[in-house]
């Protein structure tokens, strides 16, 4: 009986020991289930932390675009402009083709003039009868805008030598002064020295085009936005603000948007989230002040435009 009962508290023990391992093995597993749930959630924290951190300017959410695909041809797009800041037509161009796209937005399919063969193409902008385009080299060509909706044209006229040795990206029309501003990308006149220099033209109705002055954007005042000591800054696109006539200068190499007074004072520099701004190189506003980026896709991404809708601030 003693053997018996010294057998049956060795099962006990035995029973004991193994409910106790199962015990502490569900409770690693709790603890582990919590800890990897905590940890993603975490991560999830970190990343809204993260995105909340990219400010907008006044009136508007950069974190919430309506995103219009663009077809392939227009796959390395890298300038938009609108006629009288009407946004149902979008005017561009892609880096290669010598040719002036037109389309709506959302449009599967685009139209094109052609006005050369070949040429790499940064920037267009509409002043008054004519349409500029810029190559990169700095060089500017007007197209009446009456030749748009031709197949081709051979109307262009090809302006040379009108812009220090360079590389240049940023066009901006004033239709009212029928001026167009160009910003340089890396110019050899700004190489030691904290600044970006911009060039100012007078366009007559036939397409000539007089050089009319220029100015200066001081680099040490998006340094100082930024808390840093050095930045290679290299703008890619010019737009202004019809309400605030402020100016909004785009880098797609920084992933910046810099924002200056009408006199080119740097008061402002968001930093952009690369999630949605991929490769940003084209910007315009229409009249009633929306703002709109494109991104310039790549072999398996397609280029689009965003639309950032304006909202007045609530006083």
């Amino acid at each position: 009986m003693a053997f018996v009962k010294k057998l049956k508290q060795s099962e006990l023990c035995i029973h004991f020991n193994i409910d106790s391992y199962n015990l502490n093995l569900l409770n690693m597993k709790i603890i582990a289930g919590i800890t990897v749930a905590a940890f993603a959630a975490a991560v999830v924290l970190s990343a809204c932390i993260q995105k909340s951190s990219y400010r907008s300017p006044a009136g508007f959410d950069l974190g919430k675009p309506i995103k219009y695909v663009v077809p392939a041809e227009l796959t390395e797009i890298s300038g938009i402009a609108f006629k009288k800041g009407k946004s149902y037509i979008i005017y561009a161009e892609d880096d290669e083709e010598g040719k002036v796209y037109y389309f709506k937005p959302g449009d599967k399919a685009v139209k094109s003039t052609a006005f050369k063969d070949k040429g790499d193409f940064e920037d267009i902008a509409l002043c008054g009868p004519q349409v500029i385009m810029l190559q990169s080299k700095g060089v500017l060509f007007t197209i009446p805008f009456s030749e748009i909706g031709k197949p081709q044209t051979a109307s262009a006229r090809k302006w040379e030598n009108l812009l220090p040795e360079g590389e240049y990206e940023g066009l901006y029309a004033d239709e009212d002064a029928n001026q167009v501003y160009v910003l340089c990308k890396h110019c050899s006149i700004d190489k030691t020295s904290k600044q970006c220099s911009g060039f100012i033209f007078n366009v007559a109705a036939d397409g000539n085009v007089k050089n009319s002055g220029g100015f200066k954007l001081n680099i040490k005042h998006i340094e100082d936005q930024l808390h840093t000591d050095k930045i290679n800054f290299h703008p890619s696109a010019l737009a202004r603000n019809p309400l605030t006539h402020d100016w909004y200068i785009l880098s797609s190499v920084n992933k910046l948007l810099v924002v200056a007074d009408k006199n080119w004072k740097i008061h402002d520099v968001y930093v952009l989230d690369p999630d949605i701004f991929t490769q940003p190189e084209g910007m315009a506003f229409d009249s009633g002040n929306d703002l709109y980026i494109s991104n310039e896709g790549h072999n398996a991404t397609s280029g689009n435009i965003m639309k950032f809708a304006y909202k007045k601030s609530a006083k």
